[in-house]
């Protein structure tokens, strides 16, 4: 008799699909509030390079007898998400969002909507509706998909001016169901009328806030006068930048807050509205540009945002430790860029104090007779590239103006240090999950979510947690039908590749 050599296969799927736990076997709820941190595009070996490249700081730069030191996030471990989307493999922002979001698994692109293009209550909204204040934070545009699918619900991804609709409350269901929002994005909220506006309509959104009552401010001066949260009212709503915010490389601290400190004037904020209320607050934090430093193999814009995002997770702890009601879930939506370390030396970054992004914007508007050697006197200096060839100068000459000029540069500092990019988009790898919580919640939390998981169950868990009801949120949003929801597609934002996704 021949037996099949797919039956231990078989038996294994069997057996490990059976000893999966869910919301049965998860303890009892713990938290008041929860934290929840997006580090889009970061995978293990992101964190690998900003680890070794700090610790060798550290340790005098003597790469011949490294040492390591743990980053805040890696004192943080508690397991891993699978991250495939309802249509492939590798998964979008928008799909995975969505999944992290509301607990649906659906097709690449889908904004808070399942394959049937209907929409799903989101843990934020589900927090809303349950007397919970709310947040939303990224350093992308604030209608970019991480973000959008806490507080959104369109068809396709590219709909940013009916995001930003639907995060204010203009249009949506529920109203506005979203307390604090902090980002970029400013385009989409101001009318066509205006100049640098994405809409292609004469609707306000900005003045639209203001008279539903939200603090609205696009500039630095508007974000301090909060006082880092202590002199804030809710709601608020800031938006630094037209499109994304910089890199943390090459953020002008009198424009841009860092991810850092709208993090803390978040949080402060958002206790100081519920310290007397048996409700406390859901908030999702995007670190959002480790994925699009990732898109374009750029291992300077990658590096920097990582190490902020780390800053972030260590803070998020402190705070945890002060406010012991709190707990803290962080994952990835995804890995971007395929990053592999071989041959390797982190400090071949440490000369560079810009971005791919930003040097290649110089380099595109430089109208001068010699493109050489503004490479060669600016562009390289810059970027640490301090022994460029003949041919690399004439490459990039060549690609003055284009998106793959980024991705060329990226490579060529790379490729010094060791740093390999398989990939200038998504892979299908794995990513890891963190959490915190003091005390009797911390041990309940590692208990509960050690382990590999499905993106799907992290909002389930958080549910289970604030005591939420996901299909009673879904039932709302679908009461009295669900026209309002976005289907058109709109014009991408200018200059972005479907890939930077």
């Amino acid at each position: 008799m021949r037996v099949s050599t797919l039956w231990p296969v078989a038996l294994l799927v069997c057996v490990t699909q059976a000893a999966t736990t869910g919301p049965g076997d998860w303890q009892g709820a713990t938290a008041k509030s929860v934290i929840y941190i997006v580090p889009d595009g970061f995978g293990t070996a992101s964190q690998t390079l900003a680890r070794d490249y700090v610790s060798a700081l550290k340790n005098g730069e003597n790469i011949g007898r490294p040492v390591t030191y743990q980053l805040a996030a890696d004192q943080m471990v508690l397991g891993s998400v699978r991250t495939q989307a309802s249509d492939d493999l590798i998964t979008d922002s928008a799909a995975s969002a969505t999944a992290f979001g509301c607990g649906v698994k659906t097709y690449n692109a889908a904004i808070a909507v399942d394959d049937n293009r209907q929409p799903v209550g989101s843990i934020l909204e589900a927090a809303k509706l349950g007397g919970f204040k709310t947040g939303l934070i990224a350093t992308s545009r604030i209608t970019h998909a991480t973000p959008a699918c806490y507080a959104a619900h369109v068809v396709h991804r590219d709909s940013e001016a009916k995001i930003a609709e639907h995060e204010i409350g203009y249009g949506h269901p529920l109203g506005s169901v979203v307390d604090i929002l902090l980002g970029g994005g400013r385009c989409y909220f101001k009318p066509n009328s205006q100049a640098g506006s994405c809409r292609s309509d004469n609707i306000d959104l900005l003045k639209f806030g203001k008279e539903q009552g939200f603090n609205v401010f696009t500039d630095r001066a508007g974000f301090d006068e909060l006082k880092g949260g202590a002199d804030a009212k809710l709601p608020y709503v800031g938006l630094f930048t037209e499109g994304h915010m910089s890199y943390e490389i090459d953020r002008q601290d009198s424009l841009e807050p860092s991810l850092l400190e709208m993090t803390k004037t978040a949080l402060t904020s958002l206790e100081n509205a519920t310290k007397n209320t048996k409700r406390g607050y859901f908030i999702m934090i995007e670190a959002s540009r480790i994925d699009h430093a990732g898109h374009s193999n750029d291992p300077i814009g990658h590096l920097h945002d990582i190490i902020q995002y780390n800053e972030v997770m260590d803070f998020v702890r402190s705070w945890i430790d002060k406010h012991p009601d709190t707990t803290m879930l962080s994952a990835a939506d995804h890995e971007t860029g395929g990053i592999t370390l071989h041959g390797y030396n982190p400090l071949i970054l440490k000369a560079a104090n810009a971005s791919a992004e930003a040097l290649g914007n110089a380099f595109s508007k430089y109208t001068g007779p010699d493109p050489s050697s503004f490479l060669k006197t600016v562009v390289f200096p810059s970027y640490g590239l301090l022994d460029p060839t003949d041919a690399e100068v004439s490459k990039l000459v060549a690609l003055k103006g284009k998106s793959t000029f980024l991705n060329e540069m990226g490579i060529m500092l790379s490729a010094r240090g060791g740093i390999g990019w398989s990939t200038s988009g998504h892979s299908a790898v794995d990513v890891t999950l963190y959490g915190y919580s003091s005390d009797k919640g911390g041990k309940i939390l590692r208990q509960n979510m050690a382990g590999n998981w499905d993106n799907t169950q992290l909002p389930l868990y958080l549910e289970k947690q604030l005591k939420l009801d996901l299909g009673a949120t879904t039932k709302a949003l679908r009461k009295k039908g669900t026209q309002w929801v976005g289907r058109s597609v709109e014009k991408r934002f200018e200059g972005e590749k479907e890939y930077h996704h």
